[in-house]
């Protein structure tokens, strides 16, 4: 854990069970062009760091913690607050656990390496696309991510299964977003129990994770390229950990129940950005 906590910056999440930004002074250019100060500061500042840092094989966890820290001081930068609550759960169990969550944005890929991997070795299951895409392909594929297809749903269970265990036995968590794309709504039909089926396989409690992120935005034509909205908050709240139950239908739907009663909550009091960019 030293690694990653040299240095206020990398601190940033290690602050008990809950983080509240501080007040943030936004600039003139920022306020007025806020998507483009934002992605000039991203592509010129962490992503280009981070992805020098693959190129030469150095994207280590210690690497991958701090630019996951940059993006989120970027996102305070541009006057959008992060309020993360529960952070005592990553910590409750032993060994490796799956942290089951809805899926808004890009900024939860980028993010949660910096709250989580501080505290326990982590991974995500992530589709294909993302690890052959220009700049952050090589990144995500340094991270030994356990890759799905989205277009078969039996291959895509089998390859969570199978290597989903294989890295629950090297003691690495797992991050995975059960729905099948983006989505400003939780609609609980569309979020599968994947995440269910590999913790009872492997005996491993579930971190149910409601998550806020459409502060950035989905773009129209390019997905990880959407609006940033400033005074858009970034939420996240962890629940405590659970171990699955027979065939898990309660603790699915208890994931399921404290997503969905989270976000309605977040989204009377904060809105939704569904700014669709020109």
């Amino acid at each position: 854990m030293h690694r990653f906590v040299e240095g206020a910056f990398a601190q940033k999440f290690l602050t008990g069970n809950t983080y509240t930004s501080l007040d943030a002074r936004v600039g003139l250019f920022t306020r007025l062009f806020p998507s483009i100060s934002f992605y000039s500061r991203l592509f010129g500042g962490p992503l280009r760091w981070l992805c020098s840092k693959a190129a030469k094989g150095q994207c280590d966890d210690a690497a991958w913690v701090h630019a996951s820290v940059w993006v989120s001081d970027l996102m305070e930068r541009i006057g959008c607050p992060i309020e993360v609550q529960g952070m005592d759960a990553i910590n409750e169990v032993d060994g490796p656990c799956l942290f089951v969550a809805n899926h808004m944005s890009t900024l939860e890929t980028f993010m949660l390496p910096g709250m989580i991997r501080p505290r326990r070795p982590v991974t995500f299951v992530v589709k294909k696309s993302l690890t052959t895409m220009p700049l952050f392909g090589p990144v995500m594929c340094s991270r030994d991510p356990i890759v799905v297809g989205r277009t078969n749903p039996r291959e895509d269970l089998t390859a969570v299964l199978e290597g989903g265990l294989e890295r629950l036995k090297k003691g690495i968590s797992i991050i995975v977003f059960p729905q099948s794309t983006r989505s400003l709504v939780f609609d609980q039909s569309q979020f599968n129990s994947i995440g269910v089926k590999l913790a009872r396989k492997a005996g491993v409690p579930v971190v149910p994770l409601a998550l806020k992120t459409d502060a950035w935005g989905q773009g129209r034509k390019i997905k990880e390229l959407g609006p940033v909205k400033p005074g858009m908050p970034v939420r996240y709240s962890f629940a405590k950990p659970m171990y699955i139950q027979g065939q898990g239908k309660e603790e699915h739907a208890a994931i399921c129940q404290h997503i969905a009663c989270y976000l309605e909550g977040w989204q009377q009091h904060d809105g939704i950005n569904a700014t669709v960019p020109n």
